[in-house]
């Protein structure tokens, strides 16, 4: 009986979760991570399970989700001409190359440590998102050369310490470049398909002691949490989607931002 309590509390948080984070996405343009992995922490402690581990279970858990809706965003962006597929080509090698270091880092790091990470980057992209204007640039082209592999690298690397797909940084990176924010938003859903695959991978093979574990834990990622989680974004990101239409997301946007930055602080407070 306590068992079934137990997964059906753990079901119900996991539903308002997905729910949310699918909103975000679709009403901000936002990855689900920066939402998922907080979130996952949080609810998985509450229930219990916070350990030197625990970390390492909502990364992976929501890299796994990236997986299947960066392949899905892709597809949807593609069948309107948006993606910049010569982007993703020149910089496939580098941003997996940066992501499978990031998986051999992640696993050898305590929660404490990766708490400080995510932290510290989900202040700055709550930074980015409260105050970047448009018009910022450091380019006119996409970088090349030496430095489009170490800056390729450092996305993909980047990416999988914080458990987010290629949006939260890629956009940026490439508006900053002269990218129109519509291609830049398509185009990085590329990069989460990137970032992602390889990492669930690694994770899938991390050895975490089963008294560690949620229910139904692969490795270090959570079936519960990937299955509902997929669902609840499937249907409720069409409807970030067209409150986006109907009202200004400028506002809202700021607002998330100050939401990003409240959680990396925090993370940050429990870190230390």
């Amino acid at each position: 009986m306590i068992i079934t309590i137990e997964l059906l509390l753990m079901l119900l948080m996991l539903l308002l979760i997905g729910g949310f984070a699918g909103v975000i996405a679709g009403l901000l343009g936002v990855g689900g991570g920066i939402i998922l992995v907080p979130a996952f922490f949080f609810a998985f402690e509450f229930l219990g399970y916070g350990s030197v581990y625990l970390m390492q279970i909502c990364l992976a858990t929501s890299l796994a989700t990236i997986v299947i809706t960066s392949i899905r965003s892709v597809q949807l962006h593609n069948s309107k001409g948006a993606v910049n597929w010569q982007i993703l080509r020149e910089w496939f090698i580098g941003i997996g190359f940066g992501a499978i270091i990031g998986v051999f880092l992640a696993s050898s790091l305590s929660s404490t440590i990766l708490m400080i990470i995510f932290g510290v980057l989900g202040f700055v992209v709550g930074l980015y998102l409260a105050f970047g204007k448009d018009h910022w640039r450091l380019g006119q082209v996409m970088p090349t050369g030496l430095t489009k592999r170490i800056l390729s690298v450092i996305l993909g690397f980047m990416s999988v310490l914080m458990g987010i797909g290629g949006g939260s940084f890629g956009v940026p990176l490439m508006t900053l470049f002269n990218i129109p924010i519509h291609r830049a938003i398509a185009t990085a859903s590329g990069f989460g398909v990137i970032i992602a695959l390889p990492s669930v991978v690694g994770f899938l093979f991390l050895n975490i002691p089963s008294e560690f574990k949620p229910p139904f834990t692969i490795g270090s990622v959570n079936l519960i949490a990937f299955i509902v989680v997929i669902l609840m974004t499937f249907l409720t990101t069409p409807l970030g989607v067209r409150a986006a239409h109907a009202m200004n997301p400028k506002p809202l946007k700021r607002l998330f931002a100050i939401f990003i930055i409240i959680m990396a602080l925090n993370m940050l407070r429990k870190a230390f």
